[in-house]
């Protein structure tokens, strides 16, 4: 187990790589650790508070076994899956397809995938999109999952009420065996419709679990099930990890070593927070953490000032032809991580080619994986040695549900304990900001009523009801 476990490396941030300057000094380190040590003790103390971190080892809440039950009665039903969410209920499912399932999984033919279903997770209301989603799926041969804990986000319903008309069309009565919902156990809107329609499969999104932080519960375990990813190791990557990361000790606590450089350099001047992966099925993972910090710690603090690091993805090599210009000579006001993979399975040599084709012989018996290693080693180099721009590591052997699993909960811990550190009036689990854009959108879209708690979502005090609300919007846009 121990040779499965991942790494993080943070010497490329520290002073004898990039500098005093730019980097964190031993004393700058003993000091964040004393620091960090300080928010774990907290975090364990008042771990009820964060549920998440109980998904991977509490299966009455990770409702993993009925997951399990519920793909095996699915099995050789349906040819494809369809997500309707957004967001945290979309994020995280995506990123598991891309790193878990083969490359462009859903144009593989069946026998490359088990007969597993394609998968489709539709986080947007693009209509032309959602139109052609429609049009390459038989309905009837189709399960989808409407995913949303309150049932009042509104691109997630406008898809359902699509789908649902297209249902009941396209089967007829027996249309609920089709669909699967996953929402709050007894609050919402989804809830009394799910009571009220007999046959309705359910799940529950966890009480007090958002959605950035809910990849380990139904809302990403049960599509990544239906096409054949063993959920019950992420899980036990995930537990592996959250038990590493309850350790106070600095050098034992990668999710700690993660904030600690990623907050200690944003004091120093450096907002912006860049993952990196060098492969490409990690490649959404970044996608995924983007949400994670930028809801999570862009806040208003208690004392009115702004604060957050700004999460940027990238992906190797691709953006070394793209973005790394920008990092080494542009302002150094990064923060870099890179995923890095050790072993991708792959060692089929480069062949020689014709004759005449000179200066290229130095590649002819490597491989491609030594290629992209060595585009990676040289990457961090010239960022970091050459640049003096900071870069930390993680380092998965292999990219397995396991190590997936440990890289997802050290992240969301590594979030948990960054916005501690950011101090007082920064609730890593909320997001205001995202709510004035929902309620703006629903008083666009004609709705009437009461806006609940407008300063609490981020509106302005007056804007007490949705006219009110929308009159406003008509005039200021």
């Amino acid at each position: 187990m121990a040779k499965s476990q991942i790494r993080f490396d943070l010497r490329g941030a520290t002073a004898d790589i990039v500098g005093k300057a730019d980097g964190l000094t031993p004393a700058d380190l003993k000091k964040l650790g004393a620091e960090t040590s300080r928010v774990v003790k907290q975090l364990n103390a008042t771990r009820a508070k964060t549920p998440y971190r109980d998904l991977p080892t509490n299966k009455a809440i990770s409702q993993v076994d009925e997951i399990l039950a519920s793909v095996k009665k699915k099995q050789g039903k349906f040819d494809d899956v369809v997500i309707l969410g957004i967001g945290g209920s979309a994020l995280g499912l995506t990123a598991l397809k891309t790193a878990l399932r083969l490359p462009y999984w859903n144009q593989q033919p069946a026998h490359k995938r088990k007969k597993q279903p394609r998968l489709w997770v539709m986080d947007n209301v693009d209509p032309v999109e959602f139109a052609a989603m429609l049009d390459l799926v038989d309905v009837e041969r189709t399960c989808f999952n409407v995913i949303s804990k309150s049932g009042e986000t509104a691109e997630t319903m406008t898809q359902f009420l699509m789908i649902l008309d297209a249902m009941k069309d396209c089967i007829g009565k027996g249309w609920r065996k089709n669909l699967v919902i996953t929402t709050d156990a007894k609050k919402g809107i989804l809830r009394p419709f799910v009571d009220q329609e007999q046959g309705i499969e359910s799940f529950i999104v966890p009480d007090d679990v958002g959605g950035r932080f809910s990849v380990l519960s139904p809302v990403g375990l049960l599509g990544a099930a239906m096409i054949g990813i063993d959920i019950e190791e992420l899980l036990a990557g995930a537990a592996a990890m959250d038990k590493r990361c309850t350790a106070a000790d600095f050098g034992s606590n990668p999710a700690a070593q993660g904030a600690a450089v990623q907050i200690g350099l944003y004091r120093r001047g450096k907002p912006l927070s860049v993952m990196m992966p060098y492969a490409a099925s990690l490649k959404d993972m970044a996608d995924w953490y983007r949400q994670l910090w930028a809801e999570s710690l862009g806040k208003i603090k208690a004392d009115g000032s702004f604060v957050g690091p700004t999460p940027i993805k990238a992906l190797g090599v691709t953006d070394q032809h793209s973005q790394v210009q920008l990092y080494r000579e542009g302002p150094n006001d990064k923060v870099f991580t890179i995923l890095s993979v050790e072993d991708f399975g792959h060692k089929d040599p480069i062949p020689a080619g014709p004759e005449g084709l000179g200066g290229i012989d130095y590649l002819v018996g490597r491989t491609m994986a030594q290629l992209y290693k060595a585009e990676e080693q040289a990457t961090i180099w010239a960022l970091s040695a050459v640049s003096k721009r900071p870069v930390t590591k993680i380092v998965l052997p292999q990219v397995t549900p396991f190590t997936v699993g440990q890289v997802l909960q050290m992240l969301m811990i590594q979030t948990s304990i960054a916005g501690e550190m950011l101090g007082l009036g920064v609730d890593t689990y909320t997001q205001p900001g995202v709510e004035a854009t929902k309620e703006a959108t629903r008083a666009l879209m004609g709705k009437d009523g009461t806006v609940v708690a407008p300063e609490a979502k981020g509106l302005p005090k007056e804007c007490s009801t949705y006219k009110i609300l929308r009159d406003r919007i008509k005039k200021e846009s």
